[in-house]
């Protein structure tokens, strides 16, 4: 099994808590709207490289 499925994974969870994370009432809540943006890209991208990975395999199989 290719280790890197790991990492995408790792990074996709990793995007969420970056979404998830709560900046309000904090010095970084000026930068809560870029904190989403890149995790909300960081998600769609990760997961469409698993997506893509996944296909890849059953049809080289």
């Amino acid at each position: 099994m290719d280790n890197r499925i790991f990492l995408f994974l790792a990074t996709i969870l990793s995007g969420f808590a970056l979404i998830k994370v709560p900046l309000a009432n904090s010095f970084l809540e000026s930068v809560s709207i870029v904190a989403d943006t890149i995790g909300i890209l960081t998600v769609i991208i990760f997961s469409l490289v698993l997506i893509y990975k996944g296909v890849r395999s059953l049809f080289n199989k």
